[in-house]
């Protein structure tokens, strides 16, 4: 029986009359990624590189919120061959390859998601999720449709060459990652600070000039709707994890040092 993919994050990009928003899923849970699933956010980025996400985590997430109106992207380890092929094989139609800094390197993942001669992807439709074990009628011929690709500027390096890099065919978007580019300006953890912000907007403007869509990490709302308003057209604007450790700091707050002094009301925080 022929089957049919769902839209790409390219598509959803193309079609938007506003900024998609979107948050983080690193715990790993397939649970956690279904409940985020049916929050009304626009896309979800699956981390694998600072989060214990492997092969089977991934897939299980993916099944987990394929019956969600939200588009799921996942973030590789790294921007290597066989990892995305892997990672494309289990179902992902959207990746985003982190620590890209030069058109080069944009150009090896996009080399990384396409199969010969256009790239280097290994053949492996028949086995894989992603034709569906050959079940998408035309697949192999039509995988650039099925696929977006978007790339990380995370360096002082990825920032001059972002124009380069956004202008690679095959780049579908460049996400902008505010905290390793704040360590590689020697301002680690200072995210906010001037210098790393007016850096994150050279960054935007940059890839806006090639035409090539751009996002933005930003968990404080202020810098969020400012990147949102200097034409950001995807952000992230928090994470399963940090709302869980929040929420429980929160519970904390309120009934720990309530337990400690009777006379308190809990509600009164």
């Amino acid at each position: 029986m022929p089957l049919r993919l769902t839209p790409t994050f390219r598509d959803a990009l193309e079609t938007a009359e506003r900024p998609l928003v979107g948050m983080w899923v690193c715990t790993g849970s397939p649970l956690v990624a279904e409940i985020c699933a049916g929050s009304g956010l626009d896309w979800l980025l699956v981390d694998m590189e600072h989060s214990p996400n492997g092969l089977e985590s991934v897939l299980a997430q993916l099944q987990a919120v394929a019956a969600y109106p939200v588009t799921p992207v996942v973030r590789v380890p790294v921007g290597d061959v066989v990892t995305i092929k892997q990672v494309l094989d289990l179902g992902a139609q959207n990746l985003l390859v982190p620590m890209v800094s030069s058109a080069r390197e944009a150009q090896a993942a996009v080399e990384a998601v396409r199969y010969p001669p256009r790239g280097r992807r290994g053949v492996g439709s028949a086995l894989s999720r992603s034709a569906r074990w050959n079940r998408v009628d035309g697949y192999l011929d039509d995988a650039d449709r099925h696929v977006s690709l978007f790339v990380q500027i995370e360096t002082v390096e990825g920032v001059a060459a972002a124009g380069a890099i956004a202008a690679v065919d095959g780049v579908d978007g460049v996400f902008v990652g505010p905290a390793d580019l704040a360590a590689s300006m020697g301002l680690l953890g200072r995210q906010s600070h001037p210098d790393v912000v007016a850096a994150v907007h050279r960054a935007l403007e940059a890839v806006r000039r090639a035409g090539t869509p751009v996002g933005v990490n930003a968990f404080d709302p202020a810098l969020a709707r400012s990147y949102a308003d200097a034409g950001a057209a995807f952000v992230l604007v928090g994470a399963d994890v940090t709302l869980l450790a929040h929420g429980s700091e929160e519970l904390a707050h309120r009934f720990v040092r309530a337990t400690a002094d009777p006379d308190r009301d809990p509600a009164a925080t």
